[in-house]
């Protein structure tokens, strides 16, 4: 009797209906997206391959398996993640280790694993690990979230070693968005706020002090990391240098100008073509600001906030705490992203290489957020009344 109510309740689930609202809001998205990637990157294709669509058409390759993915996903019933919650910690930590030991170097960082038919980013399947590891633990513990060290500390420490590993990379622009988002998901599942504001100030000031004398006394330290200093002096003034390492900045900066009002038009734009450097990828935002214009900015930035409010509003009605805290995971997730990324090619803080979601090239990065939609579906279907 019990195996078939447990059928039926699956079956059920199966048949409620997902949140149509953010599926539209997806495919707007990704429609977008695939259409200005197609613009942004024909130049630098054409330069690199000798085919204006090489990158488009690996991106889309990977745009449509993550739609088939999400759809099968959204089928899946997540409550079945949180029985793999202490896995996801596991693979999150051996899958950093394994990009240092065997990863390929590309512009001084070893992020990537090359598989031969293509290169694999692990870092952004441990965003989505440890968004499953924090929803499981503290679900596990919830009795003990109001205690300051068996609540806060204890989880925290979690982090360390998985941030550690990216630093190593480096890989600072995720370790910040996996510690934002860890750190909201922590809040939202009822950690006292006051305790996590002290134990972020203390711990932040170790850091900083630990970095500042390590930076001035040791030599390997401050070669390895001395690119941070360069980009928090690049942002205080991109003029400075704006033939080096102030280029990006202010050519991304005339491109958005240049856009004005209505934009130059689709296709259009003008640093594009080799002045701003991968235009495809981190700065595809200035690119579409150029040919689109305020008008075209807005109304992405208007789909970005409807992804976020439907986030929020499957977390709200989640039948259980493990799918409240993931879908709330998955929807910081991406707007952390969204807003680091645009505040990076606006010249609003220091470049950290953050891609724009749907948007900047990148297959891996593409597959595993619409994987993290079909999870976010999946609450959806089991919050339906």
């Amino acid at each position: 009797m019990a195996k078939k109510n447990k059928v039926n309740g699956f079956s059920s689930f199966l048949n409620n209906p997902v949140d149509f609202t953010l599926v539209i809001t997806v495919l707007l998205l990704l429609s977008i997206g695939l259409v200005m990637l197609l613009s942004a990157s024909s130049p630098t294709s054409l330069q690199e391959y000798n085919n204006s669509y090489k990158y488009f058409l690996r991106q889309l390759v990977f745009a449509v398996l993550g739609l088939i993915a999400m759809y099968f996903i959204s089928r899946i019933d997540y409550r079945i993640y949180q029985k793999f919650y202490k896995l996801a910690w596991w693979l999150s930590f051996f899958s950093l280790i394994l990009v240092l030991v065997i990863g390929t170097d590309s512009h001084g960082a070893k992020r990537w694993i090359d598989l031969g038919f293509t290169t694999v980013q692990p870092s952004e399947f441990v965003k989505f690990f440890m968004i499953i590891f924090y929803a499981g633990i503290l679900v596990k513990n919830r009795n003990d979230l109001g205690k300051f060290w068996k609540g806060l500390v204890k989880h925290l420490l979690f982090l360390v070693p998985i941030i550690a590993l990216l630093i190593l990379e480096p890989h600072v622009s995720t370790s910040m968005v996996i510690i934002i988002t860890c750190c909201v998901i922590i809040i939202m599942a009822g950690c006292k706020f006051w305790q996590f504001a002290l134990s972020g100030i203390v711990a932040g000031g170790v850091v900083g002090v630990v970095a500042t004398i390590l930076y001035f006394v040791n030599d390997a330290f401050q070669t390895r990391f001395q690119y941070i200093v360069t980009r928090v002096i690049t942002f205080l003034d991109p003029w400075q240098d704006a033939t080096n390492t102030g280029w990006q900045v202010i050519q991304s900066l005339y491109a958005i100008g240049s856009g004005g009002l209505f934009g130059v038009g689709l296709g259009d734009s003008t640093q594009k073509y080799l002045y701003l450097p991968e235009p495809h990828n981190d700065f595809i935002f200035s690119v579409l600001a150029e040919e689109l214009g305020f008008v075209g900015c807005v109304f992405v930035f208007i789909l970005f906030a409807i992804f976020i409010w439907r986030g929020i509003l499957i977390a709200m009605k989640a039948p259980d705490m493990f799918g409240s805290l993931v879908a709330i995971g998955i929807t910081t997730l991406v707007g952390i992203q969204v807003i680091i990324n645009v505040a990076v090619v606006t010249s609003s803080m220091p470049a950290t290489g953050m891609q724009l979601p749907f948007f900047s090239y990148g297959g891996t990065a593409l597959f595993i957020l619409l994987c993290e939609v079909g999870v976010l579906l999946s609450i959806s279907r089991a919050g339906a009344k």
